[in-house]
């Protein structure tokens, strides 16, 4: 079996993946792990979104970590970010989430913070991992067993936290918050309303089954269409869990996560507040947030795709603003991980303190043609595209025939037999010829 900790936890169909004898033995496992480390009873703050499999998973996870001897802060239907947040203002050994993001409702995961509310390193994963199969400590009885409580303010909490992170006036400002029938549907509205925002709401009536259906960041469409129709300024799209955010300008266009970081980056820079100048992105960013920024004074630092990357990478060299095309943008100097609501306040923030339309600023990023084609290779060849001169020969060609218009981008996949092709240039034709004759080049050499 392959590693079971995903770069964002553990996620599966919910019921058949994800078990509840599963998210039983994680919840013991965590708790023996770090009652060991620790030596005393921990405490973890446990948070879900609003998808059906979250009751049950819930109440095994919940039980797991009892049985184990710990505590559980429960905190009910929260955004995922509050969670870290929250284990750290609770005073907990660590957060757990139950959620799968802005993945379909039948999917659910679980993930964990430690309790500076940072996501767990892989050895720390590692170790939840052996212990699974290995081994437990004589179950805890009588006084050693674990409670439950009921934490009744968190979201008051959360909101606080919130209303303090962010100075400028939106008072006024009229919003459109579609929060995906996801866990942000209370604190959002309350935030923004709170903060004296005129607030208009759409898919923020969660049933269970309908979170991340045909809405939140990952399907801006209704949100377009609702901003255009009603004159509203902004835009707010959230995924289920609320650590992502995409915004829609006033002409119902879609200010996606890299023009976010550019405008904010340059809000930040022009107070004195963006870290060494940088802006920590993915490979995956477009080459126009590279050229925006650089233009403006700004140094773009690309990793892998995934936040934990850009994360670690922020932590290691004290960066200030990163985050991924997807809308999971982090501000380190405030949170420890992606939180689509204070990516929204300073993105608010921005627009307020210019003086302009969120259109205005967003047209400060050019966009260059992107195009991502799958090449389907043998099982175990995915790596082997760098010991092939031919495939190696023809990169170097392209990004000779580009000559810094463009970039290529290849990156096998985690799970399947693909490597993924990404081509960027500043012309279209170019672009998908380039891709679709490196991909057919890459399968012929790989199967």
């Amino acid at each position: 079996m392959g590693r079971l900790f995903g770069t964002d936890g553990v996620r599966g169909i919910a019921n058949d993946e994800l078990t509840l004898e599963l998210a039983y033995k994680l919840g013991e496992t965590v708790t023996y792990t770090l009652r060991n480390k620790k030596n005393k009873r921990p405490a973890i703050a446990v948070g879900r979104d609003t998808r059906v499999s979250g009751d049950m998973l819930e109440c095994a996870l919940m039980a797991g970590i009892m049985a184990g001897g710990g505590d559980v802060y429960q905190l009910g239907i929260i955004p995922t970010p509050a969670v870290a947040y929250l284990a750290r203002y609770y005073d907990a050994d660590a957060g757990a989430v139950i959620s799968a993001s802005h993945n379909p409702m039948e999917f659910n995961g679980i993930k964990f913070f430690n309790g500076d509310g940072f996501k767990l390193p892989d050895e720390f994963e590692d170790e939840i991992e052996a212990g699974l199969t290995g081994n437990k400590d004589i179950r805890p009885t009588g006084c050693d067993i674990g409670r439950r409580y009921d934490m009744k303010d968190a979201e008051a909490v959360y909101i606080d936290f919130l209303k303090g992170m962010e100075k400028s006036d939106i008072k006024g400002m009229r919003i459109a918050l579609d929060c995906a029938n996801g866990a942000s549907y209370r604190v959002a509205p309350a935030l923004f309303k709170a903060l004296g925002a005129d607030v208009s709401l759409i898919n923020n009536i969660p049933t269970g089954f309908n979170i991340n259906d045909g809405c939140g960041s990952t399907h801006t469409e209704a949100l377009q269409k609702f901003v255009s129709e009603r004159g509203v300024e902004v835009g707010l799209a959230l995924d289920g869990d609320a650590d992502r955010l995409i915004a829609v300008d006033g002409n119902g266009r879609v200010v996606d996560g890299d023009s976010v970081m550019a405008i904010c980056g340059l809000d930040l820079k022009e107070r004195g507040l963006l870290n060494r100048d940088t802006v920590v992105a993915t490979v995956m960013s477009n080459l126009g947030l590279e050229v925006a920024l650089k233009e403006r004074g700004i140094r773009l630092l690309r990793t892998k795709v995934g936040d934990r990357y850009v994360l670690e990478e922020m932590r290691r060299s004290g960066y200030s603003l990163g985050g991924e095309q997807s809308g999971h943008v982090i501000f380190l100097d405030s949170a420890t991980t992606g939180d689509g609501l204070i990516t929204a306040l300073n993105l608010l923030g921005a627009v307020s303190r210019s003086g302009r339309d969120l259109s205005q600023l967003s047209g400060i990023i050019p966009s260059f043609p992107q195009i991502l084609i799958n090449a389907h290779v043998a099982n175990g060849r995915k790596d082997s595209y760098v010991d092939d001169e031919k495939i190696m020969l023809e990169i170097e060609r392209i990004e000779r025939h580009f000559d810094g218009r463009g970039r290529v981008v290849i990156r096998p996949s985690g799970t399947e037999p693909l490597v993924r092709v990404m081509i960027e240039g500043d012309n279209a034709e170019e672009v998908e010829k380039e891709a679709k004759g490196l991909a057919r080049l890459i399968e012929e050499r790989l199967c």
